[in-house]
């Protein structure tokens, strides 16, 4: 499967999209436009995937901004269809029917953080940069990121990021909540591999309730979300796997899931 400037293979369940846009991967308009393209092909064959795994070519950079020379020519109006557009291509990572984890390697900056934060879970690199610094450009997050990383940052530490656009080691973003590992630069793929390989052996419709109930409730007052995960919930028991995931259990081996 190739976007051009993305690429991804699949393999046992198991999707690895590649931003290779050297040298840092930037997510100029090209390459935001292939990245759709590829998770369009990937939810037209959703049947063949369980998880999927989203990296950087290279050693230098996950996804490390925008293409800022393009900024020299945006009036208002383009602007706005550009971010627009922008969303629709960042809702379709975020949304995607399976959990989709980001292996952050080298530098991850602006749309690059904004992309990874569409992700279910990030994995970092010991060597990993993470930030937000539009502000060097009297601009700030447009990407959704002044929205997503309220999901995993204090306002007050989102503030503190944003407003001083410092680019933090990936250490300090672990203990800020913007990852949820650090792992040594050269282990990155396969620690993020095992994950996905945990995730895939589960019972896929219910991965995916899961991940619809998060995602949905975010924004819900409490009674709503309990609501959402009550209906998400009770319309699984029913399924084929949900009983084959009882009786393996009762029986005391593995199941065996069907995905309906």
């Amino acid at each position: 499967m190739d976007g051009s400037l993305v690429t991804c293979t699949i393999e046992d369940h198991i999707a690895i999209v590649t931003i290779d846009h050297p040298p840092m991967n930037t997510l100029d308009v090209a390459t935001k436009e292939s990245l759709g393209r590829v998770f369009q092909e990937l939810d037209d064959r959703r049947g063949e995937i369980r998880v999927v795994v989203l990296h950087g070519a290279g050693e230098k950079a996950f996804a490390a901004g925008a293409d800022i020379k393009s900024f020299l020519d945006l009036k208002p109006d383009t602007a706005q269809r550009r971010l627009a557009r922008s969303h629709q291509i960042y809702e379709m990572v975020e949304n995607f029917e399976w959990p989709v984890i980001a292996a952050i390697n080298g530098y991850c900056l602006g749309a690059g953080l904004e992309l990874s934060l569409c992700c279910d879970i990030r994995y970092a690199a010991q060597g990993a940069r993470l930030g937000f610094p539009e502000v060097n450009l009297s601009l700030f997050p447009g990407n959704g990121g002044t929205q997503r990383v309220l999901y995993h940052l204090t306002l007050g530490k989102a503030k503190e990021l944003i407003y001083t656009g410092k680019i933090l080691d990936s250490r300090t973003a672990l203990q800020y909540g913007l990852v949820e590992r650090v792992v040594p630069d050269n282990q990155l793929m396969d620690e993020v591999l095992g994950l996905a390989n945990q995730i895939k052996d589960k019972g896929p419709l219910g991965v995916a309730a899961a991940k619809k109930a998060l995602n949905r409730s975010r924004d819900l007052f409490l009674a709503e979300g309990l609501k959402l995960e009550s209906d998400l919930w009770s319309r699984l028991t029913d399924s084929e796997d949900a009983k084959e995931g009882a009786r393996a259990f009762l029986e005391k081996r593995k199941p065996i899931f069907k995905c309906r």
